[in-house]
């Protein structure tokens, strides 16, 4: 299998030949999902004794395999937080497997960690954290919310010895990102919601603190604000929370993992003043930043916090701490151990392209959501559940079941014009569904979103 031969750089060749046939490609379409029965009945038994040939396994991938997959950077892919790499990130993407990299440690991995690090430096200076912030580059959110999470957690209990022995809790609002809940259970703290899927304010955020028992509050010891929630792009009083916490001693999370592209974005990045005020900041450049799966990105203001939280011991790993003084290692600072250089695609597109084309197309994304926006107000058949913010819109089709919504988003993915699902909205004590979207791909049309209106009448 390590041998090189014929039949090998002939794969090559095919694989690279699919590979710039991908990137070049501007008219892709929207796949639907099979299921599992179907595909087996495509593609028969692919994993036996002998093998079945790299020649007939990339046939059976092109031909069946890959056509159930739905792309996500495709222009009318507006459902959920779609991504869009640039064709840049998605060829490096492929240099770095290639490379065959460990990130974990400097000693190992040197040159691909400080290309890493020169993305994240742009990325926090963005932020406006003070000297000395520093982040790296996870799996996504939920890793980076939970990384953070974790070292708020070893903070507090390091505070005070009584605090070894006590479930922590922590407040966020009910349009906080599912991972919020999700990283809670496996950081096995309690988590209190804030009744709001709007912007979460320093005032409620206030009201459900002062109405803590005694023990709930010894056990609070982070406040998680959300920089552009997934469902419609809402950004939390992010400076008064920042103030609030200030004043109560709490760790301050933010979770900006689909906003916080947005910084960059002259026209909107007054809406994160307060930032600067977290003690730690989730950012998934594969969302809003053009970056492939995965690579998220979680950000301290105190990175030895982190490395006194997450640094991993072990005899094996002696020699990278003594190596490794030369440089930075990724690893200290979140819950992995091995690790890819998952930040290296983003710093060669950043490279290659600058930020300024970044902040022209995150401007991009903003503008979309408000074409959207007034679209939705000159048709009868649609109105606006709220204003648009940041590339996200809510709205409703006037008179639609729940079902109505879920058989159009149905038949438009089946016919492979479009993929814009559904999703639910808080209206008083009772949830509506209604319908979304999300612009992070440039290359999305007006008329793209005109007619995916107009397939709702």
């Amino acid at each position: 299998m390590h041998k090189i031969d014929m039949d090998l750089v002939e794969m090559t060749m095919d694989v690279m030949k699919y590979v710039i046939d991908r990137i070049s490609n501007t008219k892709t379409t929207i796949n639907k999902p099979k299921k599992a029965e179907e595909l087996k009945a495509l593609v028969g038994e692919t994993i036996t004794k002998s093998g079945i040939g790299g020649e007939k396994a990339f046939e059976l991938w092109k031909e069946h395999l890959t056509k159930s997959n739905v792309p996500i950077d495709h222009p009318r892919h507006l459902a959920f937080v779609p991504a869009s790499p640039t064709r840049a990130a998605i060829m490096f993407d492929l240099v770095t497997s290639a490379s065959s990299i460990h990130g974990a440690y400097w000693m190992e991995g040197a040159g691909g960690i400080f290309c890493e690090n020169e993305a994240m430096h742009w990325i926090v200076s963005l932020t406006g954290l003070p000297e000395g912030a520093f982040g790296v580059f996870t799996s996504g959110g939920t890793a980076a919310n939970l990384s953070a999470i974790v070292t708020a957690r070893e903070y507090w209990r390091g505070l005070d010895t009584a605090n070894e022995n006590k479930k922590g809790l922590v407040i966020t609002s009910i349009g906080a990102h599912s991972s919020i809940k999700a990283m809670a259970k496996v950081a096995d703290v309690d988590i209190l919601l804030v009744d709001t899927e709007d912007v979460m304010t320093a005032d409620a955020l206030n009201d459900v603190i002062s109405g803590l028992s005694a023990s709930q509050r010894k056990r609070l010891f982070a406040v998680v604000a959300t920089g552009g929630t997934t469902n419609a792009g809402i950004i939390d009083d992010l400076n008064g929370i920042g103030t609030l916490c200030e004043k109560e001693h709490l760790w301050f999370h933010v979770d900006a993992a689909y906003g916080g592209g947005a910084l960059v974005a002259d026209s909107v990045r007054h809406l994160f003043n307060g930032i600067e005020k977290a003690d730690s900041i989730t950012i998934d450049p594969h969302k809003w930043m053009f970056s492939p799966y995965d690579c998220g990105a979680v950000i301290y203001k105190k990175p030895e916090l982190a490395k006194q939280a997450h640094s991993q011991e072990g005899s094996y790993l002696d020699i990278f701490k003594d190596e490794g003084a030369h440089g930075f290692n990724p690893t200290d600072y979140q819950i992995q151990l091995t690790r890819r250089v998952r930040g290296l695609p983003l710093w060669f597109s950043l490279a290659m392209h600058g930020t300024d084309r970044y902040k022209q197309a995150i401007e991009r994304g903003i503008e979309l959501a408000n074409i959207a926006g007034e679209m939705i107000t000159k048709m009868d058949h649609v109105e606006l559940v709220r204003e648009p913010s940041l590339s996200c819109v809510v709205y409703r089709r006037k008179d639609w079941t729940p079902d109505d919504y879920m058989q159009w988003t149905y038949r438009n993915h089946e016919s492979g014009f479009a993929l814009v699902t559904p999703t639910k909205w808080k209206t008083g004590n009772s949830y509506e569904t209604v319908s979304r979207f999300c612009f992070i791909n440039p290359d999305t049309t007006e008329d793209d979103i005109e007619q995916i209106l107009k397939s709702m009448i």
